[in-house]
């Protein structure tokens, strides 16, 4: 297949990946030059030295929701090239705007950190748009999903753990000066008080 071909002469396939518009940017990672390329009938950002890619929010959220949009970034980077080491966290700008991003794990448990802007998209180093792409595919979002109720369960059993601590220093006779942190423990007034009480 020809570099600038858009379908495989042989079989009339869509070619995965091939170049997009005119759009350059610096890259957030290597600071080399970012240009844009289609993957199926996507368009996103790559650089040239680093191959990580900017993406912007709708185009994002699209590669999420679509399969064969999914299949065509698994088509092209079957084999993500990552660092042989974690390299040192560094904060990225935005590629749009030039601030500084966000560090979010994507989904909350797929353990793939990405760099966000939330006003216009997500910068993503060599290997990690794959890693997304087989965390969805996997049922990763059903997943996150679940971890998310889970941590809603607990954290309902945490305020209940509150309120019946704070009934139970009402039927002893305290009121609202009485002090409780927030991870549940009693401030050492507190405690004292509560013991006074008790041996009465």
């Amino acid at each position: 297949m020809f570099e600038s071909a858009a379908y495989c002469p042989a079989c009339g396939a869509r070619r995965a990946r091939t170049a997009g518009g005119d759009r350059k940017a610096r890259c957030s990672a290597c600071f080399g030059v970012m240009t844009d390329v289609q993957i199926g009938d996507t368009g996103l950002m790559e650089c040239g030295k680093c191959h990580a890619m900017w993406v912007d929010t709708a185009t994002f959220e699209h590669i999420c929701a679509d399969r064969d949009t999914q299949s065509a970034v698994l088509g092209q980077y079957g084999s993500p090239t990552l660092p042989a080491a974690a390299a040192a966290v560094r904060y990225r700008r935005c590629v749009a705007c030039g601030k500084m991003m966000n560090r979010v794990n994507f989904s909350r448990v797929s353990g793939t950190v990405v760099d966000v802007c939330k006003g216009h998209g997500v910068f993503l180093d060599a290997g990690e748009l794959h890693q997304i792409v087989v965390f969805l595919q996997s049922g990763g979002l059903d997943r996150a999903r679940q971890q998310q109720i889970a941590d809603l369960k607990e954290e309902e059993d945490r305020l209940r753990g509150l309120q019946r601590q704070q009934t139970m220093l009402a039927d002893h006779g305290f009121h609202s000066e009485t002090e409780i942190t927030t991870d549940s423990t009693w401030t050492g007034m507190g405690l004292l008080q509560l013991l006074e009480q008790l041996r009465k």
